[in-house]
């Protein structure tokens, strides 16, 4: 089945008309970074870029989304298209051979002459995660211009991008969707009915990329709420049993086999041990589930429970924002944004973990 023409992600109508608007001038940059929180939808709008850019229809619309071009661009199967990322560095480096050592052989190997077009473009996934030196290597690139190469840099932190970098690109913000127009694709696209879709909107915060890939999976909904729930009986337990449920809520977490929650989960092997990187992700699923409870909590201790996603766990929710107090949450919350950035930077899942079980808030049972 053929689709309209046009941009087909959510939303995103400033970077839209941005990119839009400059390519049918000619003035596309050579550099875009694409920039937005985890599951924003980046990746979806990053497809219609590349439909864009290797698009061969040359009257209507843009992208067709009927060519090969744009096919094989959504299929990230185009032959003038390069794919990286720190996380493939990693991995398919030499023995012996550096995560910088293996970006600039990948950099240079992507300077090639186009194949079947007039320019290759080259994607870079993940930018903001990469050290310095791997982004000193990318810099290098950058300031060595030619007409027939395009950057497509994508970061969920644009701060962490080099400044000199982000100098010499086009920025373009993914961000949150209003609800209602979150809720009318869910029903539309994904057939949802319309409360489940007012419900899942409700607890991805208006990020599409989250909320498609939760109608998708819903595994990845129960785990949620089952994690939160477990969030909330912590409040009112020690140190001693905060600590031990650490461990518990990695090995929970890793089972769903999904680094984001816009893929759907695979399930690791009965009693497989996760790997290192597999407990990132597992912890940094973890704390975005904490940070939407506590931001919750947050909105119910200033009197709007009714707006809170986690208020269905629980009834009591209001009452124990109260007694908790508005300073102590905004506090966990800061915490949490550090302890997240802190993952991306490969610090311990167990110990980041643990550092936040200290600082949840302490109630008397009830």
């Amino acid at each position: 089945m053929t689709s309209a023409p046009g941009f087909l992600s959510l939303g995103q109508a400033t970077a839209r008309a941005i990119v839009l608007r400059s390519a049918a001038r000619g003035r596309l940059q050579r550099t875009l970074l694409v920039h937005g929180p985890a599951g924003s939808g980046k990746g979806a709008f990053v497809d219609d870029l590349l439909a864009l850019l290797f698009c061969q229809s040359a009257d209507g619309e843009r992208p067709c989304n009927a060519c090969i071009g744009c096919r094989q661009a959504r299929a990230r199967t185009h032959p003038d298209l390069v794919v990286g990322s720190p996380e493939r560095w990693r991995e398919e480096r030499s023995t012996g051979e550096s995560i910088v050592a293996a970006a600039r052989s990948w950099l240079a190997d992507s300077a090639g002459a186009p194949i079947a077009g007039e320019r290759r473009v080259i994607l870079v996934e993940g930018v903001d995660r990469a050290n310095e030196q791997t982004q000193n290597a990318l810099l290098k690139a950058l300031e060595e211009p030619t007409s027939r190469h395009m950057f497509l840099l994508v970061a969920d932190e644009p701060t962490r991008v080099l400044p000199t970098i982000r100098s010499r690109s086009q920025p373009l913000r993914v961000g949150s969707v209003p609800r209602t127009e979150l809720v009318e694709w869910l029903v539309d696209r994904e057939r949802l009915p319309i409360d489940q879709a007012d419900a899942l909107a409700r607890i991805a915060g208006g990020m599409a990329g989250t909320a498609i890939g939760y109608a998708r999976s819903p595994q990845l909904v129960d785990w949620r709420r089952r994690t939160q729930r477990e969030l909330l009986g912590l409040l009112a337990r020690g140190r001693g049993d905060r600590f031990g449920s650490v461990r518990d809520l990695l090995d929970d977490a890793a089972r769903l086999g999904s680094d984001q929650p816009t893929n759907e989960a695979v399930p690791q092997e009965e009693g497989a041990r996760p790997t290192g990187a597999a407990q990132r992700e597992a912890a940094l699923l973890i704390v975005d589930a904490w940070l939407g409870l506590a931001r919750d909590l947050l909105v119910a201790a200033a009197g709007r429970p009714e707006i809170a996603a986690s208020a269905a766990l629980d009834p009591d929710l209001p009452d124990i924002a109260a007694r908790l107090g508005g300073a102590a949450i905004r506090d966990v919350i800061g915490l949490l944004e550090r302890i997240r950035d802190g993952l991306r930077q490969n610090a311990s899942p167990r110990l980041a973990l643990e550092v936040a079980m200290l600082a949840w808030p302490t109630q008397p049972n009830r």
